[in-house]
């Protein structure tokens, strides 16, 4: 025989609350505040009532007594007598009719838009999403000056400027050359100057190539004493390099 155990209870007849899980918290994102003042940041500037910045009244300009009434115009004399205006025409009036005008509108409508010169329309450009319209030849976006028929063209005070110092050169050359010719000076020619500075690099190879084959190692006075004599020459060297390929023109006293 099956004998089968049921686990019965007093306490399990009596009805109990169903407790519902509480709710989880509701999503707020983290960027959130960012995009609320890049939104702010991004709207038009203009969206307001009025401008953002109203210059503020001058404190002199305050308001005074009986400065907001209204004056009244003069007072003029009364007269029953003028009339005020114009008499209504008679029953026994009638207008003048029957003038016809003998000018034919449509064919001179019609050969003033032929004849007439085409309206152009005012270049513009868009700037923004909402549509705002804007000048395009005061925006700087049109080449407008570029057009002009004196683009370009030296200035007259430039020139002027630039002849002023051209014949203030001159008088300062003409004055070397006077002192120079009288303390027994030459201006030597642009070939022996090249002459001379490939002579110098010539030798500062040759001086570098001889500093290059010294020994790595430097143990003895006549090879330390070898060593700086070779960088003051290569230092002296490349002096007088650079002195001459500072200067274009170069005197020499004469022997």
């Amino acid at each position: 025989m099956d004998t089968t155990c049921f686990s019965e209870s007093i306490y399990n007849l009596i009805p109990s609350d169903r407790k519902e899980p509480p709710q989880p918290p509701r999503y707020v994102s983290i960027f959130k505040a960012s995009i609320k003042d890049n939104t702010q940041k991004c709207k038009a500037a203009m969206k307001t009532m009025g401008p953002p910045k109203v210059e503020l009244p001058s404190p002199k300009n305050f308001l005074k007594k009986h400065s907001m009434e209204k004056t009244l115009p003069p007072k003029k004399k009364f007269d029953r007598n003028e009339p005020r205006k114009p008499p209504v025409p008679l029953r026994t009036d009638h207008p003048i009719m029957g003038i016809r005008s003998e000018t034919n509108f449509i064919n001179t409508n019609a050969a003033d838009v032929i004849l007439g010169v085409t309206k152009k329309p005012k270049p513009i450009y868009v700037d923004k999403k909402t549509g705002d319209k804007h000048d395009l030849e005061t925006s700087g976006l049109f080449p407008k000056y570029i057009n002009k028929k004196d683009y370009g063209v030296t200035p007259e005070y430039i020139c002027k400027r630039n002849e002023e110092v051209k014949k203030a050169q001159e008088e300062y050359d003409n004055y070397i050359q006077e002192n120079l010719r009288k303390a027994a000076m030459k201006r030597i020619s642009d070939e022996e100057r090249e002459a001379v500075l490939q002579g110098l690099k010539k030798n500062w190879e040759e001086v570098h190539k001889e500093f290059q084959s010294l020994s790595v190692f430097i143990d003895s006075i006549p090879k330390k004493i070898r060593k700086q004599k070779l960088e003051e020459e290569m230092k002296q060297l490349e002096h007088d390099i650079g002195v001459i390929e500072k200067h274009r023109i170069i005197y020499i006293a004469n022997k």
